[in-house]
């Protein structure tokens, strides 16, 4: 992708999500539901979302929960890449401790700013949130144990630099774990058309994309596992979920017209193609 389409590509990511969390928790991969219930669906225990703040919970736009197959331990230092509402950053900053650290990078305002107020709720003193793009990290070489990322990665338009990225600021043996949505064949409209990269559809890699882009970063260890194929009706939501793409259509069939018609065409060429995927690798030790 050239530097102005991957600009462009940022850009109706950005805007998509600055507005997306005044109205929160409308659509993910995960499908819609009443609060809680993407936060559950993506992963997150019933314990752990009791004990977040609110505002982390219904802000929840993840795929995954990266911390939930990993050994993140006291003392760590976690650097969650696109952050959103914080609820990752939220969950880090308690697994390891006042004597470990967790930071957020976003490039958002908006999910900067609820972040930000989600973890002074919270009463953390070892968080932060820092605006910054994942493809250029405002982060030190080698000074993080541990890589998360949740639903984010594939709404890069420069993964190649993501990953260098991840592999710059882990210390040696520092491990990454990722939720993303990872897609095989998706058909020409939805891969050339930006609008569905908030979608987190467009922008998603195979598994073969994905382990080849980790590797050339210099990572090892890489391992992929789909757990989740999303049936049609939440390929159709993803798709859906971006208003600006289907001019505030609901459902396949329910407002009859070119919108409605190309969110059903799109959705039933897509089904079966994509997945959400847990995602690890390590940075060598030398």
């Amino acid at each position: 992708m050239n530097e102005k389409r991957a600009s462009e590509a940022r850009e109706v990511v950005s805007r998509a999500y600055a507005k997306v969390v005044s109205v929160p928790a409308a659509q993910t991969c995960c499908g819609p539901g009443p609060k809680g219930t993407l936060a559950r669906r993506a992963g997150y225990r019933d314990e752990e979302i009791a004990a977040l703040p609110s505002e982390a919970v219904v802000n929840s736009f993840g795929c995954g929960n990266p911390l939930s197959y990993g050994e993140v331990r006291e003392g760590d230092v976690v650097l969650d890449l696109g952050s959103g509402a914080g609820i990752d950053v939220v969950l880090a900053a308690r697994k390891v401790g006042p004597t470990g650290r967790a930071i957020g990078v976003d490039m958002t305002d908006q999910m900067i700013a609820k972040a930000r107020a989600v973890i002074a709720e919270a009463g953390l003193t070892n968080a932060e949130i820092r605006k910054g793009l994942i493809e250029e990290l405002p982060v030190e070489t080698a000074s993080v144990d541990w890589v998360i990322s949740n639903c984010v990665i594939n709404l890069s338009p420069e993964k190649s630099r993501v990953f260098a990225e991840i592999a710059r600021v882990l210390k040696p043996g520092g491990r990454v774990l990722i939720s993303d949505v990872i897609a095989e064949g998706l058909p020409p409209a939805v891969l050339e058309d930006l609008r569905f990269y908030s979608c987190c559809v467009a922008g998603a890699l195979s598994e073969k994309e994905y382990r080849d882009g980790l590797a050339r970063a210099g990572l090892v260890d890489v391992e992929i596992h789909q757990c989740l194929e999303l049936s049609l009706p939440q390929v159709e939501a993803l798709l859906e979920s971006d208003r600006r793409a289907f001019e505030r259509a609901d459902r396949c069939g329910k407002e009859p017209g070119e919108a409605g018609v190309a969110a059903c065409d799109l959705a039933s060429a897509c089904a079966g193609k994509v997945w959400a995927a847990e995602i690890s690798a390590r940075k060598p030790s030398s």
